[in-house]
């Protein structure tokens, strides 16, 4: 009972500051509070202090222009940026398109796909993981990008239903995509791995960059024309695993018995 109380206290709460016509911002209300209740547990917790190797420290100006000197350190900048890019421009949109295309309503069906969207990233994640344990990563990052492209695919060009589902599938075939391209990017160096992986955080930028190059071509064209920018996204991530040279190997399980 007293339980309840104070959930109805907190939903009161929420009332009197989120607009009625606007419940879904009490999420950010509840992420914020959310946020200080951890910042107050990590402040209250001694952790013992880490002391980094040469490689993991953020190296100087000449580091980095080393780096960026690199190929290699470009074409995987890249990979997170269409990553993070294809992310956003679909959850972004996909609302967007299920109403102008098939009349969903996006306060509510759009809404909730995307929300399963984002339910369908973390599931995909755990069938990633159990997909690496017996697979190479090249080849788990070469079949779910395919399966996103196709995935895709069926969301813009299919019918009404067809395409509500399709959208919310992209989400497994896009989760392993960020870490699968972070590892292999740190293991296709063999130094300043620290300053590398700066760089491939910057690449995030990519989420605000595709999603607004859709809206202007969509301006332009069709939101549907607009949305093909996540299938050139989709072909880099893919690229990666094709021309990916990682210095060592993901370790999987090997089901082979040895003979006596």
């Amino acid at each position: 009972a007293e339980t309840g109380k104070a959930g109805n206290w907190f939903i009161n709460v929420l009332a009197q500051i989120v607009p009625a016509e606007m419940s879904w911002v009490s999420m950010y209300w509840l992420f914020a509070a959310a946020s200080l209740i951890m910042i107050f547990i990590i402040i209250s917790i001694a952790f013992p202090k880490v002391d980094l190797i040469d490689e993991e420290k953020v190296g100087s100006r000449a580091t980095y222009y080393s780096l960026f000197k690199s190929k290699i350190v470009i074409l995987y900048f890249l990979g997170i940026f269409a990553y993070v890019g294809v992310e956003q421009g679909i959850s972004y949109w996909m609302s967007k398109f299920l109403q102008i295309y098939h009349g969903f309503d996006y306060e509510t069906t759009g809404a909730a796909a995307v929300g399963n969207f984002w339910g369908f990233m973390t599931i995909g994640g755990i069938i990633g993981l159990v997909l690496l344990k017996i697979m190479d990563s090249k080849l788990v990052l070469r079949l779910f990008s395919s399966l996103a492209i196709v995935s895709l695919a069926i969301a813009l060009y299919g019918s009404a239903n067809t395409s509500l589902y399709a959208f919310q599938i992209c989400g497994i075939f896009l989760s392993v995509m960020y870490p699968i391209i972070l590892s292999l990017a740190l293991n296709s160096v063999s130094e300043h791995h620290g300053s590398f992986a700066g760089i491939l955080m910057t690449g995030i930028m990519g989420g605000a960059v595709v999603q607004l190059l859709i809206g202007f071509l969509s301006d332009l064209t069709s939101l549907r024309t607009g949305m093909l920018l996540n299938f050139v996204a989709l072909l880099f991530v893919f690229s990666i695993s094709v021309w990916a040279k990682p210095i060592i190997k993901n370790k999987t399980i090997n089901f082979k018995k040895s003979k006596n």
